[in-house]
């Protein structure tokens, strides 16, 4: 069991992709990250010896402070944010204990500075599967920026925004896959849950019902969503909520059928 003020791996590994997810902030020495720079999904780097300024960003949200070894730099930030009234742990075991367990962390070269993401107008499938990835397990402040086509690459450019979802662009259709399996690729987020709504996202945005089941009702959806909302924003705020329930379905739900009146004849 973890002890007072912490989270075990395992539990914070539930919590990461739902909209329950503590902020989580890697506190590790520089050393040690140039020796593994890799993030587990969702956090963000803040140096230990600032962590004070971080409250104003917070908000009432809690904290997972996370170190190397889940010692003396997490639980000293974790204290620290305590003293200011926020809710905040240390990841027990830290870093080491994650990777221990086998559970996924993104390469730091994948991430950028900008908090901004660029795309086509009027989103349909792809274009609301990727903010939910990018939000729920990349960065949680991530910001979408839904434009004319003709100038996603212009606003890009500009704005130092990440195009995603167009054509000649890194986080795009690759051969017979869509945008939300290159993110999995690039930021190695392959975990069976998630692998498993990919393939209801593929066989749904490149018309493959016969991937799963699941597309067929996931394209009526999203296209009842795109009919529904005429601001793109409100679209993928009700999108979000759409994929939360997908992503539970498909991490610990997609074993459950539904029968009723119970034991009926076929």
């Amino acid at each position: 069991m973890p002890g007072f003020g912490s989270i075990s791996p395992v539990q914070l590994a539930r919590l990461i992709g739902t909209p329950d997810c503590p902020v989580l902030i890697d506190t590790c020495m520089n050393d040690d990250f140039a020796d593994n720079p890799h993030l587990i999904p969702g956090a963000r780097r803040y140096p230990f010896g600032r962590i004070a300024e971080f409250v104003t960003e917070i908000g009432d949200r809690p904290v997972i402070a996370i170190c190397k070894k889940g010692l003396k730099l997490s639980e000293g930030a974790a204290a620290i944010l305590r003293c200011h009234g926020v809710r905040a742990e240390t990841l027990e075991g830290g870093i080491l204990a994650w990777q221990a367990a086998g559970l996924p962390m993104i390469p730091a070269a994948a991430l950028s500075a900008s908090r901004l993401w660029v795309t086509r107008h009027r989103p349909k499938i792809d274009r609301i599967a990727c903010p939910w990835l990018i939000r729920r397990f990349i960065d949680s402040d991530a910001q979408f920026l839904f434009v004319a086509p003709a100038e996603v690459s212009a606003v890009a450019e500009k704005f130092n925004a990440a195009p995603f979802d167009i054509e000649g662009v890194t986080f795009s259709h690759r051969g017979g896959k869509c945008s939300f399996d290159a993110l999995l690729d690039d930021f190695q987020l392959h975990t069976e849950p998630l692998d498993r709504l990919a393939l209801v996202v593929r066989g749904a945005d490149t018309d493959r019902h016969d991937l799963a089941p699941q597309a067929a009702g996931l394209l009526a959806l999203s296209v009842g969503l795109s009919r529904q909302y005429k601001d793109d924003l409100e679209q993928l705020e009700a999108g979000m909520l759409m994929y939360d329930a997908l992503y539970r379905w498909a991490r610990d739900g997609f074993e459950e059928g539904h029968d009723w009146p119970a034991g009926r004849k076929a």
